[in-house]
């Protein structure tokens, strides 16, 4: 099973599907399924029965996109890159940007 490289509150890009190009931040992480849900986009419509408040009716949501088809944005870069993980002297395993070696954890 592969590493997830991407976790909650990160901004990402969506490089495939119809929202290709289009940024936004990292809401929930599926691991099991390798799946992320990215604020505001791969919006869904959902038929929603009424509950004990009453609400019902065409509610839409975020869907999660495969975890293959965004990439991590490095503030630096202001682009989708791809990451290496290092080891930093403490002992703190970091995420860090091939481009331009800018660390990404805070």
């Amino acid at each position: 099973m592969h590493t997830m490289h991407i976790k909650k509150g990160d901004t990402v890009t969506i490089i495939s599907g119809k929202e290709k190009g289009r940024t936004g931040k990292v809401l929930i992480v599926i691991k099991d399924k390798h799946r992320v849900i990215v604020e505001k986009m791969n919006m869904v419509k959902k038929h929603q029965k009424p509950d004990a408040m009453g609400k019902g009716g065409i509610v839409e949501k975020e869907g999660s996109i495969h975890v293959s088809n965004v990439m991590l944005v490095c503030n630096k870069c202001n682009t989708g890159v791809k990451i290496e993980h290092k080891v930093l002297e403490n002992g703190n395993k970091v995420r860090v940007c091939k481009k331009c070696k800018e660390i990404l954890d805070e």
